[in-house]
């Protein structure tokens, strides 16, 4: 219980709950998505542009590395987050916008409110430089 306390000590609730996230995608989905999904059902979505089948199974490791990185540097609150983790979370925000007009299954509406969702922790991450300088 002590290294729960200690993990997520001294980082907003919010910082947390990515913290969180970046954990899931790095222990549980990005193994599951690369090692047990089939390549005829892989998806990644790049800057809003879906890849499919074998062009999103080889550039998994790269998600999956994003995911680990962020992992790494949100339990240390290392110095290079901060711009990089800004300004991913921004490039995801604009890059659902993209995917929502682009896609056939997106609809902009639904991009929208994922970029209104999603922009606050862009924001507070690009205004969080002192918690990354400790």
């Amino acid at each position: 219980m002590n290294l729960v306390r200690t993990i997520f000590q001294g980082r907003p609730l919010w910082m947390n709950g990515l913290l969180v996230f970046c954990m899931y995608m790095t222990f549980i989905y990005m193994p599951f998505d690369f090692f047990y999904k089939p390549v005829s059902e892989d998806q990644e979505v790049w800057f809003g542009f879906m890849l499919t089948g074998w062009a999103a199974k080889l550039t998994e490791p790269i998600h999956w590395l994003i995911y680990g990185a962020g992992t790494w540097g949100f339990i240390k609150m290392k110095r290079w987050m901060w711009p990089w983790a800004a300004v991913y979370m921004a490039q995801v925000c604009f890059g659902m916008l993209i995917w929502s007009v682009t896609d056939d299954r997106g609809r902009w509406q639904m991009g929208l409110v994922s970029f209104v969702i999603l922009a606050p922790f862009a924001i507070a991450l690009w205004r969080s430089k002192e918690k990354f300088d400790r």
